[in-house]
């Protein structure tokens, strides 16, 4: 490779920051404890904390703001609970909150069942698009999903003796 230095002046806003003087970062990176005093504001109020809300065991508190979408609940919200008294560093942490995510997707579908509505799976796993742009991906999908289904439901069913 070669190590010449190359004229890039033909691109619009090359070279912008190697100037110094017009760097706006500058000055904030001579700062003084003294001039801290620029930064003094209020601190907004913290977000309410009205439900139980997971966080990371490696830090004292909660966040100031957090998602209240969704609280934890039912054997998901279990699985939550336990992935949270590990850290963040950890599988301990992760593989439970994995499995949490199914586990919630198969009670959004019991709920749905529960409350009278049948969920369209179809259109929520976006098969109409797996339908239009991976035709031959999703009939493999569904037939190892058929013979998967129809061998668990053969061995179940079979009488034991």
């Amino acid at each position: 490779m070669e190590n010449t230095a190359k004229d890039y002046s033909h691109i619009k806003g090359w070279g912008i920051d190697a100037d110094p003087k017009n760097d706006p970062t500058y000055p904030m990176r001579k700062r003084s404890n003294e001039d801290h005093s620029g930064y003094s504001w209020k601190r907004p109020p913290l977000q309410p904390i009205d439900m139980e809300v997971l966080h990371s065991n490696e830090r004292p508190n909660v966040t100031a703001v957090f998602g209240t979408s969704a609280p934890p609940s039912g054997l998901s919200g279990m699985l939550r609970r336990y992935a949270f008294q590990y850290g963040e560093g950890s599988f301990g942490h992760w593989l439970p909150l994995l499995l949490a995510d199914r586990v919630n997707v198969v009670e959004g579908i019991l709920d749905d069942l529960k409350r009278g509505q049948a969920p369209n799976i179809w259109a929520e796993r976006g098969m109409n698009a797996e339908w239009k742009y991976n035709r031959k991906g999703l009939l493999q999908n569904l037939a190892i999903g058929a013979v998967v289904l129809g061998a668990a439901y053969a061995y179940f069913s079979s009488d034991k003796d």
